[in-house]
């Protein structure tokens, strides 16, 4: 005699496979005003994730916190994609930028409406809110690209019938401003304001290398090839928020990888900058005598005096004094001498895609973005060089 089936529960979700491949499984969450039996529906990729969710929600039925999609608001439903679906694949100053962006632009102008009543319009006003209130383009591209995709996640569970940030229209940007470099005069002036600078060392390996201030500050001395002359760039430094579950506020000092492989790279350095990294190792090494216990070797080429991570923002703060020291004006930023480092090489004829590599930008298009201003000088060395081959035509030319 066949077994008997086990009577489910109320409260008991069967699941089943979709022809789209999706699971789905179902739960009764209560009774509406005409005493009918309210049913919510789950969606995932496998039959475990759609059970892990239909016991979140029997564990919140009972403990009288579950929140019905019907009911939900935008800013409940952030919170639950960034802790519960992104939380432990992003990047940790990915993270705390998307935390940002919710808390200090979403939420505030948009996160009361609910989710099922949210519309096209209501996204359109943030973006045209935040941009008239100067926020920058790429930011709120940024705040886009979270509202895409949280948005995308609550179609798949089924929370939502479409994703209204695909029907809005990011407003276009001014024109750019020109990036700032400095002239060739002016990085003599600065050069020269860091002589008895403690980290002197750090600027030369700055406008020899561009590299961003994170991955400078990163460096350490087995990523120096002494012998062949380059420096691997391998990680970075970040100040990145620190979270136990809660909203710390709390910040620490992390090293992470490149975002891309793009930023993995090796930069070649010139000879007098090696040298100069050598001057430095030496002296590292008298301060870590004196210091004696207190020392923390973290074989960073740059650090504190007790061999500690530099904060970036302490580090900004020296390059702004040396800045003025050298009489130059508050447009140069750090930026700067990447940008600088980067239209000498150009100036110099070296092939964009080379500058590219050294750069660690992922694709070549952001370099010529980004140095478009140098690139008619080249075009017009270019079309120079060409010259001389037409050299004998006009000579031919003028002896018919």
């Amino acid at each position: 005699m066949p077994a008997k089936t086990k009577k489910r529960g109320n409260n008991e979700g069967s699941i089943y496979k979709r022809k789209d491949g999706l699971c789905c499984g179902q739960i009764t969450i209560g009774r509406d005003e005409n005493g009918r039996q309210k049913r919510q529906y789950f969606y995932g990729k496998t039959r475990q994730e759609v059970a892990d969710k239909i016991a979140k929600a029997l564990n919140d039925l009972a403990n009288g916190i579950y929140v019905e999609p019907a009911r939900m608001l935008l800013k409940d439903w952030l919170h639950t994609w960034l802790w519960e679906y992104k939380k432990q694949t992003l990047r940790p100053s990915t993270f705390k930028d998307y935390l940002c962006y919710i808390e200090r632009h979403i939420n505030p102008t948009i996160g009361h409406y609910k989710l099922k009543e949210l519309r096209p319009e209501h996204l359109q006003t943030l973006y045209n809110v935040k941009y008239q209130e100067g926020l920058s383009i790429s930011t709120i591209k940024q705040i886009h690209t979270v509202l895409h995709s949280a948005l995308d996640q609550a179609l798949k569970n089924g929370l939502v019938n479409r994703n209204v940030s695909e029907a809005t229209t990011l407003p276009k940007g001014k024109p750019k401003r020109e990036i700032r470099i400095l002239s060739l005069e002016e990085q003599q002036r600065f050069i020269a304001a860091l002589e008895r600078e403690r980290l002197k060392t750090a600027f030369l390996v700055e406008l020899a290398s561009g590299l961003r201030i994170g991955e400078l500050l990163a460096l350490r001395w087995k990523d120096v090839n002494f012998k062949d002359g380059y420096i691997e760039v391998r990680r970075s430094l970040q100040r990145v928020r620190i979270f136990d579950g809660g909203n710390s506020k709390k910040t620490a000092l992390a090293f992470q990888e490149p975002k891309t492989e793009a930023g993995k790279r090796i930069v070649p350095l010139p000879p007098v900058i090696i040298e100069e990294l050598k001057q430095h190792r030496k002296k590292q090494l008298e301060e870590k005598l004196k210091a004696g216990a207190l020392y923390e070797d973290n074989d960073l080429v740059f650090a504190t005096e007790l061999g500690t991570p530099i904060d970036p923002r302490n580090f900004e703060r020296l390059f702004y004094r040396i800045r003025e020291k050298a009489g130059l004006d508050k447009s140069v930023n750090f930026h700067a001498l990447r940008h600088t480092y980067a239209t000498r090489l150009l100036e110099a004829n070296e092939h964009p895609k080379v500058v590219q590599e050294l750069l660690g930008h992922k694709d070549i298009s952001t370099t010529l973005n980004i140095y478009s201003h140098v690139m008619p000088e080249i075009k017009k060395a270019a079309a120079m060089k060409l010259n001389s081959l037409f050299e004998d035509i006009k000579t031919k030319g003028n002896h018919s």
